[in-house]
């Protein structure tokens, strides 16, 4: 039996095994919770900081919503498959809001509250909560374990200031961090949306028989394109930082 749009389905042909999954967003929720509690959770937030990813939230709500669409009308047909502006645009003010606030939550907080926003002007809120819960912890997650593990020095941003291995690193290849950073988020951007959502959302919710081919070609397909916005918006990102002197 069906719940707001949510058909359910667990058996349809081809998707990721539902055991998996559960495995995967309980660890994800579990590594958010345990993170925000040894660390500090949203109390190490400014308001600022919440001023940031709430405008850069409204903005990619209507980039990927309006924006993009409009751009996308552009996109030769044998080209669609590489070019999404809509997704360009997530991409772009999605991890130059990561680059200036630089604190782990802020992917979370970011991916929360373009949901929301999502859901009154665009979507409506059929599918929910499994879209909000989706899109936190894939795509916001992801952003937050790559802050973590560069320990708050997203794209090397403020790095100079620190020491230790990792630290070290960053700083003997200053011109190439920002590019390589990028890069990685934008790779596992790319899963989402093209694997998980693909592979088991969507036939959760709605039904119907996962084709792999298809996934295969659409991930290698969006990947080039993602992986060029995401250096372009590292390197946006150390300069907006710089500007706002954060």
């Amino acid at each position: 039996m069906g719940f707001n749009g949510i058909g359910g389905f667990l058996s349809a042909p081809g998707m990721i095994p539902w055991y998996i999954m559960v495995l995967y967003f309980v660890g994800a929720a579990v590594f958010a919770v345990f993170y925000g509690l040894n660390h500090g959770g949203a109390s190490r937030f400014k308001t600022v900081d919440f001023v940031y990813i709430g405008v850069g939230a409204a903005f990619t709500v209507v980039w990927e919503f309006f924006v993009g669409p409009f751009l996308n009308k552009f996109v030769p047909g044998g080209a669609v498959p590489f070019i999404d502006f809509g997704f360009f645009g997530r991409v772009l003010i999605l991890l130059i809001v990561a680059g200036v606030v630089r604190k782990v939550g802020v992917g979370m907080f970011s991916m929360f509250i373009f949901n929301i926003l999502g859901d009154i002007f665009h979507y409506g809120f059929s599918g929910e909560p499994m879209y909000t819960i989706y899109e936190t912890l894939t795509y916001g997650l992801l952003i937050d374990v790559v802050i973590a593990f560069t320990r708050g020095h997203l794209f090397g941003i403020g790095i100079e200031q620190e020491n230790g291995r990792l630290a070290q690193l960053q700083q003997n290849y200053r011109a190439l961090v920002p590019a390589v950073t990028g890069a990685i988020i934008a790779f596992l951007w790319t899963i989402p949306d093209n694997v998980i959502y693909a592979g088991f959302f969507s036939p959760f919710l709605y039904g119907g028989i996962v084709n792999w081919q298809k996934i295969a070609f659409n991930f290698g397909a969006a990947l080039p394109g993602n992986i060029v916005f995401g250096v372009i918006a590292a390197f946006i990102a150390i300069r907006v930082t710089r500007v706002l002197g954060q």
